[in-house]
Order: structure tokens, then sequence, then C-alpha cells
């Protein structure tokens, strides 16, 4: 379960560009939270002089364009952390990885830095305001932070983790969504769903309990209510649908249910197709009668609109719905197969096009390193040199052929499965929003049919024989 943020990184009082990189980007790679680095890795740059790499491109981005930066946020950091116990430190820098990959698009260098110092395996992701080719800057556009909470669970659900459940979303998205006053009639909304929780006996009972609160009712063709200290009264159609008088006295005689608050439904996205309630569940919860007969009136209008819905679509029995969402399924596998294997060659060719720029930048000093006999005085003097150089050759030795393609064709391999992800990925999304539907379409189908209970049935009989067994 991935608790993600983003966060905008800028430049503290009193310090420099520079300075603030190196800040940021020292603690990330802590060696006594990372084990000495092991549980580092990075997207075009080096881990060591990511900072240093970072405030080139920012050079190169004024010069090139001839625009001064407007903000002062100099990069962007997501924080992403994991269940106690679900994930090991690899999988988690993995994890991070993929998610940084897919969210820069690989179009901004970054580093993925896994702390392992406390109870919860957590990955700093610092990747760099500015892109690649040094002609853009990353725009943290509306709501960006709810995306990439998304996109974090996305690839968790493929790397088999849990997910924060639905009902938090809401609560996240709340964080991420501009703040907006909250008025007299949100107050008077909340005191409302407030004293319906505790199911008042009466409409009497209902203003009693309201009253408690700070309330002043005032009866009459117009029902309303003030807060004390207040000078006008709120009339109760004025809150919207589930806070008239009618409906009040309906939530509380059992004829109709409590809605959800103002600020869920803000929030709420309706599917096309919706679940059935499994009413015996709800019953045994303690639900009224009032709900069993509210429950029962909307499975029967959910499952008419579905089974419309379905014929509009052309699907006119169960055979086909099972075929179509076989199919949906196994074309959705193969749409992820390709978008995985594409960005992992992709993330391939990233690193070889780096040591193969490591060997270029090096070559003349291990040329050197070699002459003067394998020096150590020398080795020590450019170690880091000499072990760039040493790792690139020792990537060349590993490619099948062993013969190191030119940066030509590799630019050209990555702009045509950049090309092609973009392309599958279009249509994994809209292959995933069918498949998401359908399924629950199925589900409704299933429930109407009996096949649910079937299904129910039979797996009690296997748990009955395993028992027995």
């Amino acid at each position: 379960m991935a608790a993600t943020r983003l966060i905008a990184l800028h430049i503290n009082k009193g310090k420099t560009v520079a300075q603030c990189l190196a800040d940021r980007t020292d603690y990330s790679q802590n060696a006594a939270k990372t084990e000495d680095g092991k549980y580092i890795s990075s997207y075009e740059c080096d881990p060591k002089t990511a900072d240093e790499e970072f405030l080139l491109t920012k050079r190169q981005y004024q010069h090139i364009t001839g625009r001064q930066q407007k903000n002062n946020i100099i990069a962007y950091q997501i924080r992403q952390s994991f269940k106690p116990g679900e994930i090991t430190p690899e999988e988690a820098n993995q994890v991070g990885y993929e998610t940084a990959m897919r969210w820069t698009k690989g179009k901004h260098a970054f580093i993925v830095a896994t702390h392992i110092d406390r109870s919860h395996i957590h990955n700093h992701i610092i990747y760099n305001s500015t892109s690649l080719d040094c002609t853009r800057k990353f725009k943290n556009f509306f709501l960006s932070g709810l995306a990439v909470q998304r996109l974090s669970d996305m690839v968790c659900i493929e790397h088999g983790l849990s997910i924060i459940e639905p009902k938090p979303y809401r609560e996240r998205i709340k964080r991420t969504t501009f703040p907006r006053k909250r008025t007299k009639r949100d107050e008077l909304c909340a005191a409302i769903d407030q004293i319906l929780k505790k199911k008042p006996k009466d409409f009497s009972d209902f203003v009693l309990q309201l009253s408690e609160l700070g309330y002043e009712f005032k009866d009459g063709k117009q029902p309303a209510f003030r807060h004390s200290g207040e000078k006008r009264f709120i009339r109760l159609r004025s809150l919207g649908e589930g806070y008239s008088q009618e409906d009040i006295i309906a939530i509380l005689s059992g004829k109709s249910v409590q809605k959800a608050s103002r600020a869920s439904n803000q929030v709420h996205t309706q599917r096309e197709f919706n679940l059935l309630i499994d009413i015996q569940a709800k019953m045994a919860e303690g639900k009224s009668a009032g709900y069993e007969r509210w429950a029962k009136k909307y499975n029967r209008k959910e499952a008419a609109r579905t089974v419309c819905l379905l014929k509009e679509k052309g699907i006119g029995n169960y055979e086909e719905l099972t075929a179509l969402t076989e199919q949906l399924s196994h074309r959705f596998a193969e749409l992820s197969d390709t978008i995985k294997a594409n960005e992992k060659r992709m993330v391939e060719i990233g690193a070889l096009q780096t040591h193969i720029n490591n060997y270029s930048r090096t070559r003349p000093v291990y040329e050197a390193y070699r002459k003067s006999g394998y020096s150590r005085k020398f080795f020590e003097e450019h170690r880091e040199e000499i072990q760039l150089h040493k790792a690139a050759k020792q990537a060349f030795d590993q490619l099948p052929d062993k013969k190191v393609p030119s940066r030509k064709t590799l630019n050209e391999e990555f702009y045509r499965l950049s090309a092609e992800k973009k392309k599958a990925y279009a249509e994994y999304r809209q292959v995933r929003k069918d498949m998401q539907e359908y399924l629950t379409a199925k589900q409704t189908v299933e429930h109407i049919l009996g096949i649910d209970r079937k299904k129910r049935e039979e797996k009690e009989k296997q748990r009955e024989e395993e028992n027995r067994q």
C-alpha cells in the first residue's frame, strides 16, 4: 500500500541553487539510510554528480531559450512509502524507478533512493525540473499530486502490492485541491449530517438535538435554521438535494437513506455500470426495514439500467458479455506487457547511452593509466574516471554480439519505442476503462441470473470438503 506525495523543491533563502540541489540529493543518498548506496538508481545522470548535472541543464536552458527562471522551483521530489513488511528494498527501488520513468516520460533526469532506516520502506525520487533537451520546464499542473498517486497505485498493482482503498482517495483529493472557504451553509449541512447519524426518533427530536449545537429553528412555509450569533436564517430548501424538510423526514422514517455529504458529492464520479447492493449482508449489519425496501428498489432500477445499456451496446446474452470481458482482459494484458517491454528497453538504452558517454569521456585517462603501467598512484588520482571506464567496458562485453551500437541508432530506437508506447498507452487506458465497466456489468448480470449465488454455494461446498479432509 504505497502512500505517494509530490513535493516541489524551492530555493532556500540565503542559499544558491547549487547548494540547495546538493542538500536535497545528499540527504536522499544518505549512506546510513540506503545501505551505503546499495539501493540507489538513476536515469540519465550519475547519483554522485546529480546535483551538478541538474545545475548544468539549467544553465543550458537559459543559454538555449534565453529565458530566465520565473519561479524558484529547482526540482521535484516524489515520496513513496510502502506498507511495512510487504516489499523488499530491491523491489521498492524498482517500483520507484518505474513510477518515475512513467511520470517523467523519460524526459527528465532523476534519482531513486530507497530508505530502509524506518519500519516502512520508502523512496525519495528527485527529478530535475528542466528537461533533458534543456528546452522546457516540468509543468506542475492542477491535481498533479493526485495524478502521481494514481500512477503509483497502477505500478503497485502491476507488482502485486496493495493500494489505498477508494475511500482515502476522497481525502487525498481534498488535500490536493485548492482549499475552499467553508460557508455557513456547509456548517449547517455538516451539523444536519451529524444529527442524522444519531437517528433521532422524529423531526421534533431532530430539531431538539440540532438546537443543542446552537441552532435556532423557524417553522413555517419555509423551515429554516440559524446559528446563535447569526442574523439571517438559512432555509432548508436552499441547502440542496437531501436537506429539505421532506427529505429529512423521509430519512428519519426509513423511507430514504442519508446521502453522502457535500464534500463527498463534489469528488464522486458516477460509473456507467454500478454494482448491486448485497441486501442480506447489509441486513446482517443491522440495517432497518426502510433500508431494505430502498435497496430492493435500487437493485431493480440498476439491474434494468444495466440490461438496457448492454442492449444498446449490442450485447444480447450472458455468454457474449463473458466473451467480451475475457477479450478485453486478454487485450489489457497484451498492452500491459508491450508497455512494460518498451519501458524496459528504453531504460536499457538510457543506461547504454550513459556508458557510451562515460567511455568516450574517460578514454584518454584510461589510456594514460595503461601507459603508466597501471600505476597505483595514477589510479588513486583518477579513481572515478577509471572505474567509470571499466564499468562501460564491462557493459559493452555483456552485449549479445559485443558490438556497441552508434548513438544515432540508439536515439532512433528510443524515439521509436517511445512512439509505440504512447500509441499503446492510449489504447491501454481505454481498454482498462472498458474492462472495468464490463466486469462490473458482468457481476450485476450474474446477480440477476443467480449465477453469483451458485458460485458462492460451490465455494462453500469446497470449504466444507477441505475442512473434512
